[in-house]
């Protein structure tokens, strides 16, 4: 494989990049998609929305915006917002911003730029995280930006009033972990779990910037009185590859956790497990799972279930895993045999796991970036792409089985977004509806944004049939 067929990113930022592509697909014509919300950015509302939007008992969505919101260190402060539907289908959703984040430089410890979206509780709660602000003594490029935060936003008890933030957990940047970073997971007991890009006190070679420890996944419990504090507890410390090493530990979860029946967890780290070729030491990724002990206090114990290896298996998964009816694991990759990037699906085999490829994209130049996000009742698997194959703008599509052919699915586009007013860049989490619509955001795109939005700020969408 040819260096310039796919590109595996060395360090996380909050600007993402347009990739422009040199040719386009057709999308299924069943499908349309409208925006239910264009973000304006600026210090009032949202910018640059992240990870998952939730539905509430009156059909509601949440979500969170890494950006917009005012001005924070390193960048502006991110937001919660709320999208009411209309009384007649098609017109447009209401937003309220629920709540701005303050950020060190207004004062405040309640954190700042969310990094993942939203999870809800049976009472309306909302819990989050975001990558900087709390009272952790974090500084970046000699500013002290704070380690990250798992924050609650309750709703008040009259209709009309403020929700209330309170901050469940600020990491301190040492083995407890930093840079709090994409969605958490309740398990039923109440408990939650989410995962650090960075900290954790292990490893050496992770992104400099965050003094190279390479991120935690961890469990937070919820007090056992109302009002009282939340006890965080570091279930793994990832050391990543060592200097000159060609295998190593996985480093910098994703985020996106997910949980079995048992309480095992399961996730992806973008780098880490093998050094290939053009990981420049960081490894072409993972899929991980954290068994937990058999007693109550000892330790929970990590199996690398796929090592990527940078070729036909793929690389740099961009996201979690989900899992089937079927109770295997299914996820998507970057690299692949064609290049564009790879489904792939994950079963037990013996005393590992074997990979089997469902559907390559294929690229000449830049790969798609795929995620998978839910199935529908029939088994069908929706996702989305980052960029491909429209031109910059990414897409939302469906697999489903192909009748004897093997493990090759067929693939539908059921829309390409053009970079405009209907969002560009989509992430990878979607929501789907009782009718089958689907839900998700785009990080650039829409009719809104000005000077603090380089390509428009971003939007909500549904896809509808």
């Amino acid at each position: 494989m040819k260096p310039n067929k796919w590109f595996l990113a060395v360090g996380r930022t909050f600007v993402i990049a347009l990739v422009f592509l040199m040719f386009a697909s057709s999308a299924s014509a069943e499908w349309k998609e409208q925006v239910l919300y264009s973000f304006q950015g600026g210090n009032s509302d949202g910018a640059l929305p992240v990870g998952k939007i939730v539905f509430d008992s009156a059909g509601s969505l949440y979500g969170a915006t890494t950006q917009g919101g005012g001005q924070c260190v390193p960048s502006q402060c991110g937001t919660v917002f709320q999208l009411t539907p209309p009384a007649k289908k098609g017109d447009p959703w209401s937003e309220t911003v629920l709540y701005i984040f303050k950020g060190f430089n207004q004062g405040g410890t309640d954190g700042s730029l969310p990094a993942g979206g939203l999870v809800i509780d049976g009472s309306g709660n909302l819990y989050g995280t975001t990558a900087y602000g709390g009272t952790g003594n974090c500084v970046l490029l000699g500013t002290k930006v704070g380690c990250g935060t798992v924050y609650e936003l309750s709703p008040p008890s009259q209709q009309g009033g403020s929700w209330t933030e309170t901050v469940l957990y600020s990491f301190q940047g040492g083995n407890d972990g930093y840079l709090a970073w994409g969605d958490l997971v309740f398990d039923k007991k109440g408990n939650l779990y989410g995962a650090t890009q960075f900290g954790g006190g292990k490893g050496t070679t992770c992104n400099s910037f965050y003094g190279g420890q390479c991120g935690t996944v961890f469990e937070l419990s919820p007090p056992k009185k109302k009002g009282g504090t939340w006890t965080e507890k570091v279930l793994h410390h990832f050391a990543g590859i060592a200097s000159g090493k060609k295998y190593g530990d996985a480093e910098s979860p994703n985020g996106g956790l997910i949980l079995d029946a048992n309480g095992a967890i399961y996730g992806t780290s973008f780098n880490g497990g093998y050094n290939c070729q053009y990981s420049q030491g960081r490894g072409c990724g993972t899929v991980f799972e954290l068994r937990p002990p058999e007693k109550e206090g000892g330790a929970w114990k990590e199996q690398l279930i796929h090592v990527f290896k940078d070729g036909n298996d793929g690389a740099g998964p961009n996201a979690g895993v989900i899992f089937g009816a079927d109770g295997l694991l299914y996820g998507a990759a970057q690299g692949g045999a064609k290049a564009g990037g790879i489904v792939f699906r994950l079963a037990p085999a013996g005393d590992g796991w074997k990979e089997a490829v469902l559907y390559e994209f294929s690229s000449d130049t830049y790969s798609y970036i795929p995620s998978v996000a839910l199935f529908d009742p029939s088994g069908k698997l929706y996702g989305t792409t980052e960029t491909a194959p429209s031109p910059y703008g990414g897409s939302v599509f469906r697999l489903e089985p192909s009748a004897g052919k093997g493990n090759q699915w067929a693939i539908s586009f059921l829309h390409e977004f053009k970079s405009g007013q209907d969002g560009a860049n989509p992430g990878p989490c979607l929501l789907r509806d009782k009718s089958g619509d689907l839900y998700g955001t785009t990080a650039q795109g829409g009719g809104g944004g000005g000077g603090s939005c380089r390509a428009y700020c971003g939007t909500v969408f549904e896809v509808s049939h």
